[in-house]
């Protein structure tokens, strides 16, 4: 008899069985010795992920202190630039636009005696002096904390970040890091984990943080494919050539048939075109009928969900805009007040005064529409069009005098806060006014352009823009008051040039 007489008179199982053992079987031999060849790629893997996230935690921490040091270097040159007298009061409030920056601070002279200070702060007597524009970290004495030293014009400032932001940054990137250490040839300070644990094994590297001024000694869980790993991966293999027959047979029929039907009909489900129509027979397993009525169910509390969510927003949104009409329709009866009482004004000072005025109101009728516009977009106030419009209406508004007012504008495209448009376009209503009243032939330059991630510098250019030493007084004076005080809303100094005036402001950083 033949090889294929007797394989003809065997059982359709037994037919089966050895089909799939001659094929399964080199098939099995092929994948032990692929799953071994990925077993040692898959550790060399592991060991780079392990080196990645040391590297990751470090770059966290190097991007802390770095970003806590021009937050405080910023700050402290701008406050000492108004003098030493409230210096850290500025600089707080500077800070306070800063995302995360640290809120315990020292300012000192150049020679390292404070000036005042905000928190609590160790002896930074044993910190070293530096130059202005010069960054020193060092790990704080007495503390567990990281000082900063920046040199800024005029003095220095100090700042602490504690040990706390210095591990959220560590262990904010993906990974398992489970030790790390600082030290700077000096001093050691442990932001997480311990020495040893030799029941967690670690792969240890060393990094340089701070300038190079710090060193961080960072340990990542040291994962490696062990021998009962192995034999997990190439167990499949053995289960898949014994349980073949029975798999294919009882999976087909009693599971992947169902599940499919159940997910063609979960696919052709459109939201809104429709209820879920899922089939009611998917054979004898009761677990699959549970999870066809789950999905209905999940999917009633969705739309349901999405229903109430829609009709909530849609009332916040209706409730927002009438509230947006009716301080808009405010402002046009105030305007429109203004304007009836301005004709009909007999004495050219009044009139005057209510055409100022009326520029005023309408400077902040422009800042409100487009802080309904903020609200819509939820990026803050676009001061392009917003100078743009005010632009317009000044010109629109002026006397007969200067009917021919040329207004250049230069402005770059950034976001702001509601406070600061407004302080900026009655900045330039001022400006704007007193030089339509005094130069009216001369036109008049507006720039504003970025100058930092969270700064933008305007200027204002018009021949009668001219400093003075003395002190003023007139209309002069009132003007210089004002525009002054304007721009210590913007918790910045007005440098006055001859036919230049200009200020820095806060923004939002780009996109």
């Amino acid at each position: 008899m033949t090889a294929a007489e007797r394989f003809g008179r065997l059982p359709t199982a037994a037919k089966l069985l050895l089909i799939l053992t001659s094929v399964l079987l080199p098939i099995g031999v092929a994948l032990t010795a692929l799953g071994e060849t990925g077993i040692r790629k898959a550790n060399d893997a592991l060991r780079g992920r392990a080196q990645d996230q040391a590297r990751a935690a470090a770059e966290g921490m190097e991007g802390l202190i770095a970003r806590d040091a021009l937050a405080l270097r910023v700050a402290a040159n701008g406050a000492l630039a108004s003098g030493r007298s409230g210096a850290c009061d500025r600089a707080a409030r500077s800070l306070t636009i800063a995302p995360g920056a640290a809120q315990s601070f020292e300012i000192d002279t150049i020679d390292g005696k404070p000036i005042c200070s905000v928190g609590t702060l160790p002896d930074t007597g044993s910190l070293p002096l530096v130059a202005a524009g010069d960054i020193r970290v060092r790990i704080a004495p007495g503390l567990d904390a990281v000082a900063i030293r920046a040199g800024v014009v005029n003095g220095m400032a100090t700042e602490i970040v504690p040990v706390e932001e210095l591990r959220d940054a560590a262990i904010a990137a993906p990974g398992d890091i489970q030790s790390v250490l600082l030290h700077d040839n000096s001093r050691e300070l442990r932001v997480l984990g311990q020495p040893t644990d030799p029941d967690t094994p670690l792969r240890m590297s060393e990094w340089h943080i701070g300038n190079g001024a710090l060193f961080a000694r960072i340990g990542a869980v040291d994962q490696r494919i062990t021998t009962t790993d192995r034999l997990v991966l190439l167990l499949p293999v053995l289960m898949w050539i014994a349980a073949a027959l029975l798999t294919w047979l009882l999976v087909s029929r009693l599971l992947i048939r169902p599940l499919k039907r159940l997910e063609r009909a979960v696919i052709d489900y459109q939201p809104g075109a429709g209820s879920l129509d899922l089939p009611r027979k998917l054979g004898p397993a009761q677990e699959i009928q549970e999870l066809r009525d789950s999905f209905a169910r999940a999917v009633a509390r969705v739309e349901q969900s999405e229903a109430e969510m829609t009709g909530a927003l849609e009332g916040q949104r209706r409730l927002v805009r009438e509230v947006h009409h009716r301080v808009k329709n405010n402002l046009q009866v105030i305007a429109s007040l203004l304007n009836i009482h301005g004709r009909s004004a007999t004495a050219e000072g009044a009139r005057s005064a209510y055409a100022g005025i009326s520029r005023r109101v309408g400077a902040l009728s422009i800042v409100h529409r487009n802080h309904f516009a903020e609200m819509e977009e939820n990026r803050g106030i676009s001061l392009r069009p917003l100078i743009t419009e005010l632009a317009a209406e000044l010109r629109a508004g002026a006397p007969e005098t200067a009917r021919g007012l040329i207004i250049d504008l230069e402005l770059d495209t950034v976001y702001t806060t509601q406070d600061v448009a407004v302080a900026i376009a009655f900045l330039i209503t001022e400006i704007v006014e007193f030089a339509m009243f005094h130069a009216p032939r001369d036109p008049i330059e507006l720039a504003l352009r970025r100058t930092s991630e969270l700064t933008a510098r305007l200027t204002l250019s018009s021949p009668i823009l001219i400093p003075e030493e003395e002190a003023q007084t007139g209309e002069k004076g009132q003007f210089e008051r004002i525009v002054t005080g304007l721009a210590k809303q913007l918790r910045s100094t007005l440098d006055r040039k001859l036919g230049r005036y200009s200020v820095d402001l806060p923004v939002f950083p780009p996109l």
